[in-house]
């Protein structure tokens, strides 16, 4: 199973659990596997948020993607050395919308639901609306 990719503990306790692992045994294979360092949190946590990032994802999505696999101790050290987000959200914008700003409202209101479902806030939204305002 860590041939592949990285795992959080969360994951593997519920893959060996579906397999019909007793607790205990799970409990004792996972100290083990973190003993010899083959599974880390921290270490999926900065591969997990890594791609994420590169599929175009904000920090909102990606803190929660992170909590539901259950590495919540880990998220702020991945986030410690994070790149700015202004500026994928604005290359995302870039690449989906070209350079153009958004004609109406309606146009306005859409790019937002899909900035927002990719897990950028609102603020981050309205201040790259806002600049190329200024811009065009």
């Amino acid at each position: 199973m860590l041939a592949r990719r990285e795992h959080s503990a969360h994951e593997l306790v519920q893959k060996l659990s579906a397999k019909g692992y007793e607790r205990e045994e799970i409990e004792t294979t996972l100290g083990e596997f973190k003993e010899k360092n083959w599974q880390s949190d921290n270490r999926f946590a900065e591969s997990y948020s890594r791609s994420r990032l590169h599929k175009g994802f904000g920090p909102i999505r990606i803190k929660m993607e992170l909590r539901e696999r259950g590495v919540d101790a880990s998220i702020d050290n991945v986030f410690e050395h994070a790149p700015d987000w202004q500026q994928l959200l604005v290359e995302l914008h870039s690449k989906k919308y070209g350079n153009q700003s958004p004609m109406d409202m309606k146009e306005r209101a859409k790019r937002t639901r899909f900035f927002l479902h990719k897990g950028y806030s609102h603020e981050m939204i309205n201040q790259l609306f806002n600049s190329m305002a200024l811009k065009g």
